[in-house]
């Protein structure tokens, strides 16, 4: 369903910086629009400020929009999980009627090579049974390339889960601050709190009281808040910074290319993915998004304008590369030989020591945390926004299978988590 030409939508923003707030969030990206939302329905009124001149405008677009439940453990499974069962309600629960976020379950293929990439995938599909995800397929090469004939007989198996896909990344981010600033055509509980996103505002400091959060200044005017959360991305720790606070974030580089006439992609196809290398592609506009998260790629300072190279498209393209994507599906062949177009863009994953996000209070009272989600911040946005006001709040409005501060189990992404290095998911 698609928003039609009769639907008008526009975001309540604001000029001033108001001068009181029940909450502030710092940051209008995929996670900061998520903590609005959740935010307003806990009834908070809720000041967003950010740098930049629109919402969603860093590195939301340069994401893929993508999500899974594979992954590596059962808590960012229970997250993520969260965020997916919201993706699939998510005009109804925006109130945001035929909001469309380009929403496609079109599945998460990963293929295997060799031994070791085998052993891998049936590690990872014991993982996912293990955490009630019992949809994943294990094929083998010869069930992979009847399911899908693009796939190289080089693929000796692979890992399928039909409910994953992608979506819109900024048209999600978009719906979140439309429903919490109850702009133009949002439909709201009478009386519901909003949020007031305030874009050009970039924060200069907090305003302390011994270890007592106070207020949150900006060039431009102070928000006297109880309670704020710096949903800042890759920016996440030099914001902390102004507070004082130590947060170890390591913002790194992460390019997409975007193909627009590529008409070998099937539309239908999932995202597909090289087990030995994570050079992988999904169908986009008339042709794909290529991506390679390159483990050797160091860490930088938080960027505004990232870079991007030549030499990654050369990376994935090139059918001679160590990395290039024909190595999975051999049609990229012949994208390279006829000279296909791209175009480049960059941002950066907000990587956390153990790769898992920071959720929560920080020892600044009233000050907290919710980022660092290492490359998975449009998959886990929803369930760490919720569980963050959760936690804020004291109450319990997260489903069943999701994490609860109310629960036995302590918050496993607290900031205060001992951050030892784990094996991690290759994306």
């Amino acid at each position: 369903m698609t928003t039609g030409p009769a639907i008008h939508r526009r975001l309540r923003a604001f000029d001033d910086v108001p001068p009181t707030a029940d909450l502030v969030v710092v940051g209008a990206g995929i996670v900061g629009c998520a903590t609005a939302f959740f935010a307003t329905a806990a009834g908070l009124r809720t000041v967003v400020l950010d740098a930049r001149p629109r919402p969603a405008t860093l590195t939301t677009p340069a994401s893929t929009g993508a999500f899974r439940l594979q992954f590596d453990n059962a808590e960012e499974i229970a997250l993520v999980r969260e965020g997916v069962e919201l993706f699939g309600a998510f005009a109804e629960r925006a109130g945001l009627p035929g909001y469309d976020i380009g929403l496609h379950r079109s599945g998460y293929l990963f293929c295997a090579r060799d031994e070791a990439s085998i052993g891998r995938q049936h590690r990872m599909a014991a993982l996912a049974r293990e955490a009630g995800i019992d949809d994943v397929e294990l094929l083998d090469g010869d069930e992979a390339r009847h399911r899908f004939p693009y796939l190289s007989p080089d693929v000796l198996a692979a890992r399928f889960r039909q409910g994953d896909g992608f979506l819109d990344p900024v048209r999600l981010a978009y719906g979140f601050a439309l429903a919490a600033s109850g702009g133009e055509g949002v439909e709201r509980v009478p009386g519901s709190a909003t949020a007031a996103f305030v874009s050009g505002a970039r924060v200069t400091g907090f305003r302390l009281a011994g270890d007592r959060l106070l207020a949150v200044e900006t060039a431009h005017g102070a928000v006297a808040a109880p309670n704020a959360v710096i949903a800042a991305g890759p920016f996440l720790g030099r914001v902390a910074g102004l507070a004082g606070l130590a947060v170890d974030l390591r913002p790194t580089r992460r390019q997409k290319l975007v193909l627009p006439d590529v008409p070998e992609v099937p539309r239908e196809a999932p995202m597909t993915i090289d087990e030995e290398t994570a050079a992988h592609w999904r169908p986009a506009y008339g042709g794909a998004f290529a991506l390679m998260t390159d483990p050797t790629t160091p860490p930088d300072e938080p960027s505004w304008n990232v870079p991007t190279s030549a030499d990654f498209a050369f990376r994935l393209l090139d059918p001679a590369s160590a990395t290039g994507l024909a190595a999975v599906t051999p049609f990229w062949r012949d994208v390279w030989d006829r000279g296909t177009p791209w175009f480049p863009q960059a941002g950066q994953y907000e990587y956390t020591p153990d790769r898992r996000p920071f959720i929560g209070a920080t020892v600044i009272r009233g000050l907290h945390l919710n980022g660092g989600y290492s490359g998975h911040g449009v998959m886990g946005a929803t369930g760490g926004s919720r569980l963050l006001l959760d936690l804020l709040t004291g109450r319990r409005t997260g489903p069943d299978w999701a994490i609860n501060p109310g629960s036995a189990k302590a918050n496993p992404f607290r900031p205060d988590r001992p951050l030892d290095a784990r094996e991690h998911d290759i994306l």
